[in-house]
């Protein structure tokens, strides 16, 4: 594989990691013809973005987060014709000048606040509108450890204390020899890992670009050269090629490309509006860990879903988004109130969210029964103030929506 289409694919796996013609696959998959299909064309433009990912200018970000499934190849996540109703409540009492401000400074293509089912602020920017899809980022990782209960429900899973080996046995004899299913969704594996966005030779810059032998899954192939470092469920440490190996790993136990699960078991019954595109690596498999890109109103759908407990379609165990979205492993500062469940960020005062590089985010809080979803194309694909930025403007929201 070209090595810049690699640090594409590993680029765009990171943390926080339209339309051209389609051709239509059985059930709910589909690829968009581009690089995988050999179009020299296609893989030309792709090779072009591919090196340049995260050194994008800031309007190149502007412009292609809302059409990465135009540069990228993808499958197709297919909504249904039900589609979950978002009627307009009361205004949110939030100054129109504090939104226009935070949204200017940060770079934010859209802002969605829903409380109670109803949408209390709605607004769009950069050319974006509520018809258009951005790219997730890691906030896909949330998505992908969804289909894990949905799994679990289904029968595929037996439990989440299976060894994975049980479904991913070429892991066997591996550092992942003895870890649990729950544990690769905590990341506490104790498997080495650099997610490194900056160093070239970091596990998350190389699990795409190390050659792979034919017939072997990539992500497989390279997360099984990674020796251990801890012992499992002692240490937590953020792992993109983790959250691959959880798609791998439900894509093997269902039988079914995750767009097609993600669109029969979440999609279609949580009432999603628009149909969403996952990114596909070299093998043509989707990657767990990252790029879905969706409307700012279905990624609010997700919200609600999760807030709801899954209760929409009955996808998933009872219990099982109260388990997922609970602190299995701290992160930061002893007290802080933060931590990472089942690939969802927990937060204090009973909050919890799925986050992206460059801005993305959805937040839940419980107690308000508030939804707050937000998109943007930050000039850096992390940083302290802008993460503090935006958690003062989440402070305001969350004031706002409780008066």
């Amino acid at each position: 594989m070209n090595r810049a289409i690699g640090w594409a694919l590993a680029a765009l796996a990171l943390a926080g990691c339209q339309g051209t013609a389609r051709q239509p696959r059985p059930a709910t998959v589909a690829a968009i013809p581009g690089p995988v299909a050999g179009d020299a064309s296609q893989i030309a433009r792709m090779r072009t973005a591919a090196a340049q990912v995260l050194f994008w200018s800031q309007n190149q970000r502007d412009a292609n987060f809302r059409r990465m499934e135009r540069i990228f190849p993808t499958h197709v996540v297919r909504a249904g014709g039900r589609v979950r109703p978002l009627p307009a409540g009361a205004p949110l009492p939030l100054p129109a000048a504090e939104i226009d401000a935070y949204m200017t400074a940060n770079h934010v293509a859209g802002i969605i606040v829903v409380q109670d089912g109803r949408v209390r602020l709605e607004r769009y920017a950069m050319g974006f509108t509520r018809e258009g899809r951005w790219t997730s980022f890691s906030v896909a990782k949330s998505f992908t450890s969804t289909l894990v209960g949905a799994a679990i429900r289904d029968g595929f899973i037996r439990s989440v204390n299976d060894p994975v080996t049980r479904y991913i046995p070429e892991l066997a004899g591996s550092g992942y020899d003895g870890v649990t299913v729950a544990q690769l969704l905590t990341m506490t594996s104790g498997v080495r890992w650099n997610e490194s966005y900056i160093d070239p030779n970091s596990d998350v810059a190389r699990m795409f670009v190390v050659p792979v032998p034919d017939g072997q899954d990539p992500t497989v192939a390279y997360m099984r050269t990674l020796p251990r470092e801890s012992a499992p469920g002692t240490q937590w440490v953020y792992k993109t090629g983790e959250t691959n190996l959880v798609g791998v790993l439900v894509r093997r136990a269902t039988g079914m490309p995750l767009a097609t699960y993600l669109s029969r078991r979440v999609w279609i019954p949580a009432g999603m509006e628009h149909d969403a595109y996952w990114m596909i690596d070299q093998s043509t498999q989707e990657v767990g860990g990252c790029c879905l890109s969706v409307s700012l109103p279905d990624y609010a759908r997700m919200g609600l879903y999760a807030l709801e407990g899954g209760r929409r379609g009955g996808a998933v165990p009872a219990t099982w988004f109260a388990e997922a979205t609970r602190a299995h492993a701290p992160v930061g500062a002893p007290g802080s109130g933060f931590g990472y469940g089942y690939q969802w960020w927990t937060y204090p005062e009973g909050r919890y969210g799925a986050q992206g590089i460059f801005g993305q985010s959805i937040t839940i809080d419980p107690a308000r029964r508030l939804v707050i979803a937000i998109v943007s194309s930050w000039p850096q694909a992390t940083g302290r103030e802008l993460s503090a930025a935006r958690t003062r403007f989440i402070a305001s929201v969350v004031a706002a929506a409780a008066r």
